[in-house]
């Protein structure tokens, strides 16, 4: 039982970090890296804004672009309202895994104690050439359910240095995109 409820709280600090992984992996609809390797091979920003549509789930690329093709007096102001947001969206959950680690660990040592306790209570009835074989399975369940607790806390720690590695990337990506944007011949001349 107590191995059942530490799996449990495992499985949901695991996936709670996965979807911190997921909101660093793809903080906008499209990658930057993608965006900026299409610029580089010619596309022009008016046709990335056709191509971009009137799609929901590319509002932060269309504005960036139509901030980084804003008059100049507004244009640094624009784009760096659109890098704030992609910050704030490479932030989100970044929290999580760590704290989802903790509870994994800590929940795993409560259960742990739990079982260890259950254990040496159901050994006090037994009888006595029975109970160094009760007290083992004690202390079996009891480390199998701390184990449970430190591969939870493992995971959600190797899933949060992913995150952080993906976060980076975006944002160097991101930076690379606005570079592009800004070197485009006459970008900032069209209103």
């Amino acid at each position: 039982m107590f191995a059942l409820v530490a799996g449990i709280i495992v499985l949901g600090c695991v996936a709670a970090s996965f979807r911190r992984l997921a909101l660093s992996l793809e903080p906008t609809a499209l990658d930057p890296a993608v965006l900026t390797a299409a610029l580089r091979k010619g596309l022009a920003p008016d046709t990335l804004m056709i191509a971009l549509g009137d799609d929901a789930s590319v509002d932060w690329e269309r504005g960036l672009v139509k901030a980084a093709r804003a008059p100049k007096e507004e244009r640094t102001a624009l784009v760096n309202e659109h890098l704030t947001e992609f910050d704030w969206r490479l932030g989100r959950w970044v929290r999580v895994p760590r704290i989802c680690a903790s509870i994994a660990a800590s929940s795993g040592f409560m259960l742990a104690t739990l079982a260890m306790r259950a254990g040496v209570l159901g050994a006090e009835n037994v009888s006595p050439e029975r109970r160094e074989a009760a007290m083992n399975v004690a202390v079996r369940q009891a480390i199998n359910v701390a184990a449970l607790g430190m591969a939870g806390a493992a995971f959600c720690m190797a899933i949060q240095m992913r995150a952080r590695r993906a976060a980076r990337e975006r944002a160097l990506a991101a930076d690379k995109l606005v570079e592009k944007l800004e070197k485009l011949e006459g970008v900032g001349e069209r209103a």
